[in-house]
């Protein structure tokens, strides 16, 4: 009996492990017109390696993008061409923060972190659509793990091994 136990909570624990092996976002909802912090839990190095980079791609529709910066780590904000026009505080804007880079870090293996940037959510988004965010996890000797598949029509992001982290927009507390 006491072995059947131990298989089971060993089964449990080995289903739970995987289910948070990847990064994923705090916030799972985000509303159109907003400031969404977004915040990324990273588990785990690369196949025992430390973490020593984390890359965050920013989805077209996010704007006026601002990293917080990291004790430890050196912070770049890659900027580049939108891929339209939005309107931002009365300005029109079609350039600003695509990607953010945390590098020069030691995020071991076995520890646990969490990585912030926040940016505004412009009214081009469409509530009921899942928003995603590719990050890349850099480790030494080259190892990466690159969270960056996208559901393809009426794929789930379970269904994929290598998941971008996504969050649910909805529509602004007045409606749109």
């Amino acid at each position: 009996m006491f072995k059947h136990i131990i298989t089971a909570a060993g089964l449990l624990a080995l289903g739970t492990s995987a289910a948070f092996a990847h990064v994923s976002l705090e916030g799972k909802e985000a509303a159109i017109g907003s400031t969404y912090k977004a915040v990324f839990r990273v588990p785990h190095g690369c196949e025992g390696e430390p973490t020593n980079v984390v890359r965050v791609r920013i989805p077209e529709g996010v704007i006026a993008v601002k990293p917080m910066p990291k004790p430890g780590w050196e912070l770049e904000k890659v900027r580049g061409d939108y891929g339209t026009t939005y309107e931002y505080h009365g300005s029109e804007v079609s350039e600003g923060v695509t990607e953010i880079v945390w590098s020069g870090g030691n995020l071991a293996d076995d520890e646990y972190d969490e990585f912030v940037l926040r940016g505004y959510l412009t009214p081009a988004l469409a509530a009921g659509e899942t928003l995603y965010f590719p990050v890349v996890q850099e480790c030494p000797g080259g190892l990466a793990e690159r969270w960056i598949e996208v559901p393809a029509e009426g794929q789930s992001a379970d269904d994929l091994e290598m998941p971008a982290p996504g969050v649910a927009i909805i529509e602004a507390a007045g409606g749109h």
